[in-house]
């Protein structure tokens, strides 16, 4: 599988998901963040400073959520969730690497609530690739990349975050 080297500035995208994030935490000053192991994470951990967000970030792993078992097997990271904080009646900001047919997104909200039941959740994510197979639309994005079926976009990193298609 070979990767192509599209140079997307994945620094400036964050900084666009983050100005249409500022007015949600303006909104709604007790909001808590979380991100989507592990790019979703690595985006959220970036955003949570840069908005000054008062609740500890929280990570989801949704490997024991995942609906493609049968396709791709056992993820090799499943490891714990980590939320700190209390999510009951709040703003949660849900942050992912890339939003496509939707299963992460509905992976994620099963694993979150088993922590408790927000009043509302917001999706954050770094690219919008589009064609959901589930109801599922982003509340901020920080880039829209429309790729053919069959291509992959993954965010690799921490440091440096970088998108490679594939």
């Amino acid at each position: 599988m070979s990767s192509d080297q599209t140079n997307y500035d994945v620094d400036a995208a964050i900084t666009a998901l983050g100005a249409k994030l500022g007015p949600i935490v303006a909104a709604t000053p007790d909001v808590v963040m979380i991100g989507v192991e592990t790019g979703g994470a690595w985006i959220a951990e970036r955003l949570h400073a840069v908005l000054g967000i008062n609740a500890p970030l929280g990570t989801l792993n949704i490997s024991f959520y995942r609906d493609d078992f049968s396709m791709v097997g056992l993820h090799p990271s499943v490891g714990p969730s980590r939320i700190e904080a209390d999510i009951d009646g709040k703003t949660i900001i849900l942050v992912d690497d890339v939003l496509y047919t939707g299963r992460t997104v509905r992976a994620a909200l099963n694993e979150l609530f088993d922590y408790g039941r927000p009043a509302a959740v917001k999706l954050a994510v770094l690219v919008d690739r589009g064609a959901r197979e589930l109801p599922f639309a982003p509340d901020a994005v920080g880039l829209n990349i429309d790729l053919e079926p069959g291509r992959r976009i993954k965010l690799t990193g921490p440091e440096p975050l970088r998108l490679e298609m594939r």
